[in-house]
């Protein structure tokens, strides 16, 4: 039985290959005749958009992937709704907005995304944003123009996004006029639309303009944009000092404990404190989830947030655990014996004699998962003849999956870093969506192999 497909690892070395042994099946690196890959909405291939120095394994299913995957043959992004900020890449920089009500449109009810700021560099117009590198729940993107580069780093519960830029001077843009209400030296305090931002450059620096401000950053090159709760001075002179404690990676991990059924996690930050001068805090201030403030091990802040997942609370530090209690499972349901024994017993019967035979990886994963279940039907049925039949056809139907060369097998991209099956169908293939149960369907079909 060929049962290697969850515990997959792809080396850069196998990759190079057209035909990949793994065990006794195989997968292919080349596609089938007549079958693509990722794609943009226009039916055009697509490579990643990724940095020169970017490193990681690809990820398209992740909050920010439209910066790396331009479905929409958008070269910058779609919206990314970092909570408690939403961001969108444009060619002038990075569009910085939020959403604190929602509004009905038609049966729904949504956070519509209202940029406030605009930041870039004075004249960037850059052809393309791309993924620079990423944590587990932020992430950096990259703009280039000639002799102008700017990176943002944005995340999940960061009310500020921190840039980096070299080449021209810094430049804020407002979606309408705005009302300054603090400009000493490098910190803005700002209002636009009813939103409150402040914005911290280097010790030395200063901003002017009207409809737009612009600094030299007094050629250190980095600040930081943070939206505000309030508009009071105290407010902004607290942010600023956590505002140069940049964010450069997000860490998570966990563990259980059996004996309490306690899940612990841990969420870490790691920072570059970019000015340790007039008290600046190597520490992060961001904004927790509901699911996180209610089982905090640490304190929060009373300061909170609006989002469209309900209210964040600001929490400062560069670390903090949650402790969840894992309730289980049910895998099954008793058998209270109220049902027609015979009738049911004729049905197992009747799908054991069906034929389970080859289609697209979600058509025919439905098809497996069908077979998963009425396996275990005939097991508690002690109908062992039926159960032995679908197993049967179940590992029939694996092997061809797991095997290169029929009508069924899994094909892997190294570009994007995906295996897809294939026949495919409901974009898993072109917009590489739906992998998660597309493939579970046969881990769960190889689990229930194994299970007998």
């Amino acid at each position: 039985m060929l049962c290697w497909l969850p515990y997959l690892y792809i080396s850069p070395v196998q990759a190079q290959a057209q035909i990949v042994s793994v065990g006794e099946g195989s997968y292919s690196t080349q596609l089938p005749v007549g079958a693509v890959g990722p794609q943009k909405a226009n039916g055009e291939a697509v490579l990643p958009k990724i940095s020169p120095t970017f490193s990681q394994p690809v990820q398209t299913n992740d909050f920010w992937s439209s910066l790396l995957f331009p479905f929409f043959n958008n070269p910058h992004s779609n919206v990314i709704h970092a909570h408690p900020l939403n961001v969108k890449a444009v060619s002038q920089g990075l569009e910085i907005g939020h959403s604190p009500t929602h509004v009905l449109a038609a049966s729904d009810y949504v956070y519509p995304y209202t940029p406030q700021i605009t930041v870039g560099i004075e004249g960037m117009n850059a052809a393309q944003t791309v993924a620079d590198a990423y944590g587990d729940w932020t992430a950096t993107a990259l703009w280039k123009d000639e002799g102008a580069q700017m990176r943002a780093t944005f995340g999940h519960g960061l009310p500020f996004v921190y840039f980096n830029i070299i080449g021209g001077e810094a430049k804020l843009d407002f979606s309408s006029s705005p009302t300054i209400w603090y400009n000493q030296d490098e910190v803005l305090g700002i209002t636009v639309e009813g939103r409150h931002y402040g914005v911290f450059a280097p010790i030395g620096s200063g901003w002017t303009g009207d409809a737009s401000q612009t600094s030299s950053l007094n050629g250190d090159g980095y600040f930081s944009i943070a939206l505000l709760p309030d508009n009071s001075e105290s407010t902004l002179q607290y942010f600023r000092t956590y505002a140069y404690a940049f964010v450069t990676n997000s860490k998570v991990s966990w563990t259980y404990d059996p004996s309490t059924s306690l899940v612990t996690t841990t969420y870490s930050y790691e920072t570059q404190l970019m000015d340790s001068t007039n008290g600046f805090k190597n520490e992060v201030l961001s904004a927790l989830y509901r699911h996180q403030w209610q089982h905090i091990q640490e304190p929060t802040l009373p300061t909170t947030y609006a989002s469209p997942r309900g209210t964040m609370r600001l929490f400062k530090g560069n670390r903090f655990t949650t402790q969840l209690k894992f309730q289980g499972i049910l895998p099954t349901i008793p058998d209270v014996g109220d049902y027609n024994r015979e009738l049911l017993l004729e049905r197992v019967k009747q799908v054991a004699s069906e034929q389970l035979g080859p289609g697209p990886t979600y058509a025919n994963g439905k098809a497996m998962g069908r077979v998963v279940e009425v396996i275990h039907i005939a097991e508690e049925l002690d109908a062992r003849t039926e159960r032995d039949k679908l197993l049967a056809k179940l590992k029939t139907r694996l092997e061809d999956w797991l095997t290169v060369g029929g009508v069924q097998e899994y094909s892997y991209n190294a570009d994007w870093n995906v295996l897809t099956g294939y026949p495919s169908g409901y974009g898993a293939d072109r917009e590489i969506n739906d992998h998660h149960f597309h493939s579970s369907y046969a881990i769960r079909a190889a689990a229930t192999i194994a299970q007998y």
